[in-house]
């Protein structure tokens, strides 16, 4: 109150941005750019209202109850298997003292720069009846044929579930981790007093304190383990991610596959919706600064060889053992780093994640500038949506993208050709436009939820300031928050860019024809059984996929250091 006397003019300053809030155009392009990332997944609900074609009726007598089963089991397996080891993990490592625990802290993390394609077709190699390890087993016991030994068959749902589970779990592990840091003493000093031991105070308290992160966790990784196309379409599992894509291509027919991905997307839409309940109720495991942290437990003898077990498995089978079979794999017949064809490859790649993260950087700063300055409800929902297109799989925004693209390409040709009587074919279909649309429908998010984080962290008094000054919004933007927002808008770019290099089905339906990204040729090679050239490739997307990794570990560094 004293400011505003001291300082008349900033009170005005202050008084104007309360009436007109955001500029009319910033409030228009804003509401433009959201519309147009909500289109194509507006696009693919749209098509429950098309008649069933009869590709759609046969698909529904003959392949939809497997999609439907294998469907279950993927999310009942991921969802026991991530929700397993992502809280006993997290609980070992906050709560518990035994060799190489705070080492595990951040190696528990390592899976994360692994796709799910790409431990598929390590495994794949690896497990195969020619690979190392049955080879093994038979020089060893001097067996001769299958028939001498019984091995377990991976190329289900049920193997393909159990490889997605091991790259999947650092997302429980994260936030059931951050849930357990948050408990105190207190309630464990009362469930002692009872006469509970620690693990029983770790079932009857700490869990369900911990139940809403851990719900969120597990929703994201069943979230990404729904998306999986690479590893199902290798394995041969019938989802409704190859089936969109084999209904599309295969069949022709893009009503049918559309309607296919608006299943899957109800299917999301129920998760997110979870997700977002869980993470409403998780503010009431929150506690006070000055609360008093449990006591860790130092485990020793048995005791301690099974934690320290129970936390290097998942990074082994998550991570060691898929790079070290991509490296032998190599080795063997590798492409070479330094070759023409592998290069060419990598600046497809390089060039497609340089520039949707610039894209997607500069869309998140328009769409967070405008919910910082705008007071109106509906934009800031609008905009909330818009970002829904992370937790929506590659093939049902690449249906998303193409259909009303399609439309676009169609209606102006058909316009010139009766005006001009000149096709002008295809404008935006099967173009780098095309796939950067995808790309910015599926990964705004990412880029919004760091510029927003940085956009929070700036006093609004900055912007009065500069108001007051003679700046436009426009300035404000590039003289006030841009070198305020840097370390923000990095980690949104990096983390893009990653996204971007590791995709595979948006870029390998919407890419144009004859180019090829790393993630797309390792995807070709794997089809075709060259899982050894397909390694190189594999290898560089993983090399490049630890860097966000590296991030997270830095983050959590800080945490602890200020913690």
């Amino acid at each position: 109150m004293g400011i505003a006397r001291a300082n008349p003019a900033l009170a005005a300053s202050r008084r104007g941005r309360r009436r007109s809030g955001a500029p009319f155009l910033l409030v228009v392009a804003t509401t433009l750019v959201a519309g147009l990332v909500l289109l194509p997944i507006l696009s693919v609900a749209s098509s429950l209202f098309s008649p069933r074609t009869e590709v759609m009726a046969h698909l529904a007598s003959t392949i939809l109850p497997d999609l439907l089963a294998n469907t279950g089991i993927l999310v009942l397996v991921v969802g026991l298997g991530t929700s397993s080891i992502g809280v006993v993990s997290a609980w070992l490592v906050t709560q518990c003292r035994f060799p190489f625990s705070r080492a595990f802290v951040w190696l528990l993390l390592l899976p994360l720069a692994i796709p799910g394609y790409i431990i598929g077709y390590a495994y794949a190699d690896f497990l195969a009846f020619a690979g190392p390890l049955q080879t093994s087993l038979r020089t060893l016991f001097g067996w001769t044929s299958p028939r001498d030994y019984w091995f377990p068959d991976v190329y289900n749902v049920w193997g393909v579930s159990v490889m997605l589970t091991m790259v999947l779990y650092p997302y429980v592990y994260l936030l059931a981790r951050a849930a357990f840091l948050e408990q105190t003493a207190n309630a464990f000093d009362a469930s002692r007093a009872l006469g509970h031991g620690p693990w029983s105070a770790f079932a009857r308290v700490a869990l369900p304190l911990a139940r809403p992160a851990i719900a969120a966790g597990v929703a994201l990784a069943l979230m990404e383990a729904l998306a999986d196309f690479g590893t199902m379409q290798y394995y041969g599992v019938r989802t409704f991610t190859t089936a969109i894509y084999r209904t599309w291509f295969g069949m022709g027919d893009q009503t049918a596959a559309a309607q296919l991905a608006t299943g899957l997307l109800v299917f999301v839409l129920v998760l997110i919706a979870l997700e977002l309940h869980a993470r409403g109720a998780q503010r009431y495991t929150q506690v006070g600064r000055g609360a008093r942290k449990s006591p860790a437990f130092r485990l020793r003898g048995w005791r301690a060889v099974l934690a320290f077990l129970a936390c290097a498995l998942p990074v082994v089978a998550g991570f060691v053992a898929p790079v070290l079979i991509l490296i032998r794999l190599h080795l063997i017949g590798g492409d070479p780093f330094m070759s023409e064809r592998f290069w060419r490859y990598a600046a497809n790649s390089l060039t497609l994640a340089a520039f949707a993260a610039v894209l997607l950087v500069g869309v998140a700063i328009l769409l967070a500038y405008a919910t910082r300055l705008s007071r109106a409800k509906p934009l800031r929902a609008l905009v909330r949506v818009s970002t829904i297109g992370y937790a929506v799989p590659g093939t049902v925004v690449a249906v998303g993208v193409l259909a009303p693209l399609g439309a676009f390409d169609n209606a102006v040709d058909g316009v010139f050709r009766e005006t001009f009587g000149v096709s002008t074919g295809l404008l935006l279909s099967g173009t780098v436009v095309a796939v950067l649309f995808a790309y910015l429908v599926r990964f705004l998010a990412i880029a919004y939820g760091s510029v927003e984080a940085g956009f929070l962290k700036i006093p609004r008094t900055m912007d009065d300031a500069a108001r007051m000054l003679g700046e436009k919004p426009g300035g404000v933007v590039a003289h006030v928050h841009a070198p305020l927002l840097r370390g923000s808008l990095i980690t949104a770019a990096l983390i893009v860019f990653v996204d971007v290099l590791k995709e595979l089905p948006a870029t390998l339906i919407v890419r144009p024809f004859n180019f090829d990204t790393l993630a797309v040729r390792v995807y070709q090679l794997a089809s075709d059984e060259r899982l050894a050239q397909a390694a190189t490739g594999a290898l560089a997307i993983v090399a490049v996929g630890i860097i966000p990794v590296l991030l997270l570990m830095r983050m959590i560094a800080k945490g602890e250091g200020a913690r």
